[in-house]
Formats: C-alpha cells, structure tokens, sequence
C-alpha cells in the first residue's frame, strides 16, 4: 500500500514551577540551569533543519522568572552563593552549594567530564578545588549550542581545570546575558512561522478544580473531595486573562492556543477560553476516548472540534517513547524506531495528524549529549521523508479533517483524572487551607487599599498553582518536599500579614508531614538505571522507580521497629536496584549482613555491610544508604520474582523486609501504562 501524508504535530512544554519567595528571590536554580540547558537549545535544534515545525508552550511562571536574571544576584540564591569566593562561604551555605551542584545527573552530565568527575568523588573540597567544580558544574548544564557557538564556554571546557574566580564572575556575565536572548528568539521564530507558541494559566493551576471541585469525582467516582469545597471561579477566570496579558507584553501579540495546565480540561474552561478569543488547546487521549460514548468510533489521528475549539489529544505512547524509552538507544536507532512506529499510521489514516506532545526540557539530562545525537537524526530523517509533514497547532486548527464532540470529559494527561492534585488527605488538605484563607478575607470587615487587594490577589493565584499538590502525597517524592510545602503555605500566611491578621496555626504545620498510615507501597513507573555510590545524590537518579515506606507498617502493623525505614526499588533489562534508607550511620557494619532470598529458585545472596561489592554486574555500596544492584543474571529465565530482604547482626535476624511479606517485581514489565510527562 502506498504511504499516504502524515501531519506530524511535535508540541514541547516549557514550564518551571514559580521559586520565588515572598521577598521575591527564587531558592532553587532550575529555572536557570534550564534555560542554558533546554530552553533556547531546543527550537535551535528544529531551526537548523529548513522546512520543519513544532510548537512550543512556555508558562507564565517560567516567562517571569527568565526575566530576572537581569539581575540574577538580587533574584537567584544559588547563584549569590555561587559567585561569591568560597572563602566567603559560611559551612551551611557551602554544604547546600555542594549538594546542589552534585545533584546533577551523574551517567550523561558529570561522567562525560573527566575532572568534574574526580572532584564529585572527594568527600571534601579545598577553595581552588570548589572554585573548579562550581564552574565544571555550570559547564556541564550549558547545553550543545553554548558549547558550539559560545565563546567563552568553549574557552573554558578547553581549559578543563584551575579555574579562577574571574572565570566565575566572567562566567555567571556571559550566561545571563544568553538567558536575555532566550524569549526574543522564540519571538523570532513564531514570527518566520517556524514554531507556534501558546501559554498556560497563568500560575499553572488545575482550571477545573478551581472552577467546580466536583469535577475530580467526575473523572474518577472513588475520589474523595476536600471538606466543604467552594468555587474559584473569579480566580479561575483571573489565571487565564493574565496570563493572556503576559502573553501579549512577552510576544508583541495575543495568544490563539493555550495548554491547559497538566492537559487538564473540561467544558466549562473550554467556555473561557472561547469567550476570551482562543482557537486550540491539547489535552490527553484518554479524555478523547472518555468524551465519546462508544470509543471504538475515536480517531486518535485527526484535530477535534467542541464547542467551537479546535482540541488536538496526545498519543500517549508515543510521546513516552521519546520521554523515557529512547534515552537508552543511540540517537540513530531511537530516530529509526519512531519512524518505524509512526509510518503504519501513515499508510491507514487518511490525512492523519498525529500529536505528540511532552516536557521539553526534564527529559534530556538522561540522554547522552542532551539529546543532541537523537534530535539531530530524528530531524534529519523528517527532512528526507516525503510523507511525513511537521505542522504547528496554528496550522492543525485550520485543517478540514477533523471530528466533532459533543461532550468533553473532564480529566487531564496523567492517567485521565484529577487524582494527582487532588483526593488524597495531603492534597485536600492543602485545598481546604486555600478554602479557609478565602472565606476569611471575603468575611473581612476592614478597609483594603488596592494595593493591598491586589497583593492578595497575587499570592491567592499562586497558591493554586498544580506544583504543590504534585508533592503532597504519596505518589511523587522529592528530597524537597518541604521546602515546596513551606512555599505553599507562606502565600497564604502572607495573606493574612496583609490584613494584619494573625495567620491560623494550621498555617503553620507542615502538610506534608501528614502521611497516611494506609499507602505504604508506591509501585514504580519507568525503568531506572541510578548510580551505585550509596549517596542520596539526586531525586532525578531514582526517579521512577517504587518505594516501601516501612515506617507505616510499624503502626498498622505493631511492629517492632527495625533499623530500615524507606526501601526504593525498580529494574531495566539488565538489573534490578534496590536502595534501602534508615539509621545506616548508627549501624555497626562489621557485623552486618545483608541477605537477599529469591524466593522462586531459593538461592541466597549474602553481602557483608563492610566493605563495598562489585562482581559480574552485582553491585553493593553504603554511604548515606545502603545501594544494591543485583544482575538479572541470578533471577534466570524467571519472568517474574519474589525478594526478602534481612539485616542480620551474627546469627540474630534484626529485620525482615518488607514487612508485609515479599516484594514482588515483574521483569517483563514496561511500566507503559503508568508513564507520563
């Protein structure tokens, strides 16, 4: 059969969660170290090939955050720490700076480079040795087109070591003055019609949560809702039209499409988005097939129409192709899998329009070469191939092949509900804190100044932001749980500050400190391959994989309480990684044991809690915790299997893991249904 055309919709989300503290300053760098990374990086990348096209969404807390690194002393704290000398350092600030800096994804950013890979290795660091893994850590952040066109960065990667302080200085200048050309080059492009842009809300809230609480139980009946829910509505509407503002000062010209934040959709935000003249937004496929009653009659590779909106839904797998899979091919070979993929799509659709859509920036620190190697052949290969056309939203929305809805389910891109941001005492919690702070400033008797109102306002918006209902819970961890939690509720805190009110105790008490008694176990979500160094490095490293909270099973339990608190585990065809955290520094290591029983074959693995292990694939290191990577060698042809794990001191058992029995692990898994960006 003859291969019919192929319009190929690549849409790339831009998006940092907003850092700044009510003194304005942002406590965490990842706005910047992605922008020199990622955020010019990637429509270069689509701009060198003549003829192709994507789109790009870039959020408004993202928009704002770039611009204050005109003065990014004033507005960056890491960045105040790392230009300064290190002797001027206090030991607080010097820990957090390292600890930051090692942060960094060690296989594809600091491994590549020889002395940053020495220097991340000592346990201490004099100031000319700091001074060289402060700049070999901004070095390895700057993405290919720095290395390639920037001057000084190649100056400096040429050097490699003995780094001064002027370099710093010279450094932090030339970088920041890069992130200003950041937004005027998206400008450029949308211009000369090579990229469309679109936004987001304007602090990446759930719109449908805000508008009607209600609508988390629409898309999944077994959610639980937050105590006496109210509607958001006004602040709802508020998110979108400054964000539309923002738009249009950033860009020269109002907005036509916008990505719902998380993909999250329903009908009355459709409404607002028509009513204030957008034309498109893109969601998930699983709200298509939930928006028709019989879901064999949906057509993923078509634009659909409701209400007037043009929607493009998301092919799930195989934008989780490029999000998790492909990192672990050579850039050729994941080039040549796509096509693969999509080519069957193209020879049985007719006019077919595919949407694949995904985080444009969080995926590519796990690639070799940031990507480079799978952009530059993927973009190549789109370039020789006549039947396939890269297309931007803009043009989606005006094509004729399309479906019509007559209903929009309410849901968002991951798993097709809102349970993510909602349901969990964690999440709800944090809602009801929002809900409370409201009613009391709408019950306010005194006189507020505009000034003073729109203060209020600001810190209402930005505590609806989606981020930090993303960390309650028990489905994503983060090292920086609670940094993320203390922001969320110092928005509202500062509320009360305006009104000169004294703020609710419950304002102070973490949320996040709250964890249920009951969800004890997180199963993983993608294939892992950390590091094995016993450090607890990098949430990145492990991100994915499950986790056993066993200090919840003490209580429901009534357990005796054993030295092992957290195990996190997950595998990749090679190997499975277990890593198990507790009171490993009050251990006495020499004479402990680790035993590892595979309850299919009964072979037991024995490591001493000594000394380090590394034999045919099967590593075993201590340090902040104890790291184990276990060959898949020893599982055989068993698809599946069952582990125990035991502390053992001499002859006494003083754990047994998990306490709820065996931890099962499926070995065939792709984790393909719980995969998202």
């Amino acid at each position: 059969m003859a291969k019919k055309s192929l319009n190929l919709c690549f849409f790339w989300h831009m998006h940092q969660p907003d850092y700044r503290g009510s003194d304005g300053v942002m406590s965490m760098p990842w706005v910047f170290l992605h922008a020199i990374k990622d955020y010019y990086e990637m429509p270069w990348l689509l701009s060198r090939y003549k003829g192709l096209k994507a789109t790009f969404n870039i959020t408004p807390p993202l928009i704002e955050q770039l611009n204050l690194y005109k003065d990014p002393l004033q507005n960056d704290y890491f960045l105040s720490l790392w230009e300064m000398h290190p002797s001027k350092l206090d030991d607080e600030a010097r820990s957090w700076l390292i600890k930051t800096c090692k942060s960094t994804q060690y296989e594809t950013m600091i491994k590549p480079i020889e002395h940053f890979r020495e220097l991340y290795q000592k346990e201490a660091l004099n100031e000319d040795e700091l001074i060289d893994f402060e700049v070999l850590f901004m070095l390895a952040w700057c993405g290919n087109y720095l290395r390639q066109e920037n001057t000084l960065v190649k100056k400096l990667f040429k050097k490699k070591r003995d780094f001064t302080q002027a370099d710093k200085i010279e450094l932090l200048q030339t970088l920041c003055a890069f992130v200003e050309t950041i937004l005027p080059f998206y400008a450029r492009l949308q211009k000369e019609g090579v990229i469309s842009l679109s936004t987001t809300p304007y602090n990446h809230p759930i719109l449908p949560l805000l508008l009607n609480m209600e609508n988390a139980k629409r898309a999944n009946e077994h959610t639980v809702l937050p105590d006496n829910p109210m509607s958001l509505r006004e602040d709802a509407i508020e998110q979108v039209e400054r964000s539309i503002a923002l738009y249009e000062e950033t860009f020269g010209t109002k907005p036509t499409g916008f990505w719902p934040a998380e993909g999250a959709v329903d009908e009355e935000s459709v409404a607002i988005y028509k009513e204030r003249g957008l034309s498109w937004i893109a969601t998930d496929e699983a709200i298509l097939f939930r928006s028709l009653e019989d879901e064999t009659r949906a057509n993923l590779y078509k634009p659909y129409t409701y209400n007037g909106m043009s929607i493009g839904f998301r092919d799930h797998g195989l934008s989780d192709l490029i999000g998790f899979n492909y990192r672990f091919k050579s850039g050729h070979d994941a080039s040549e899998h796509f096509m693969h993929v999509v080519e069957p799509i193209a020879k049985e659709h007719d006019d077919a329009t595919l949407f694949v859509i995904l985080d444009g920036e969080n995926a590519w620190e796990f690639f070799a070469n940031n990507a480079y190697d799978f952009f530059s052949a993927l973009y190549a290969r789109f370039s020789k191939t006549a039947w396939c056309k890269t297309v931007t939203m803009d043009e989606v929305s005006k094509l004729k092949n399309r479906g019509v809805l007559e209903k929009l389910a309410p849901g968002s891109w991951i798993h097709g509900n809102f349970d993510t941001w909602s349901g969990n005492a964690e999440k709800n919690r944090a809602w009801e804190l929002i809900y409370q702070t409201k009613r009391d400033v709408n019950n306010y008797a005194g006189t507020i100044t505009e000034e003073v109102a729109e203060k209020i306002k600001f810190h209402f918006l930005a505590s609806e932001c989606s981020d930090w209902f993303w960390w309650y819970g028990d489905d994503h961890v983060t090292e920086f749980g609670l940094e993320f939690d203390a922001l969320f509720r110092e928005h509202l805190i500062n509320i009360y500050h305006l009104l000169h009110m004294q703020p609710p105790t419950d304002l102070f008490i973490p949320i996040i400190s709250h964890k249920s008694s009951v969800s004890f176990l997180l199963k993983p979500q993608s294939p892992i391959t950390p590091l094995i160094d016993g450090k607890i490095s990098s949430f990145f490293e492990w991100l994915g994989s499950g986790s056993i909270d066993e200090s919840k099973l003490y209580s429901t339990m009534d357990r005796v309480r054993g030295p092992i608190e957290k195990i996190h585990y997950g595998h990749n065809d090679k190997t499975v990684f277990l890593a198990f955290e507790g009171e490993i520094a009050s251990l006495e290591m020499s004479r402990l044991h680790l035993q590892v029983i595979i309850e299919e074959t009964g072979e037991q693995l024995s490591f001493s809690m000594k000394k380090s292990h590394d034999d045919n694939g099967t590593q075993l290191a201590i340090d902040e915790r104890v790291e184990l990577a276990l060959s898949r060698e020893h599982f055989k042809e068993n698809s599946t299997v069952h582990l125990r794990f035991e502390i053992v001191q001499g002859e006494e058992i003083i754990q047994t893991m998990p306490g709820y029995g065996a931890l099962f692990i499926d070995l065939d898994e792709t984790y393909a249904k719980n995969w998202f960006v």
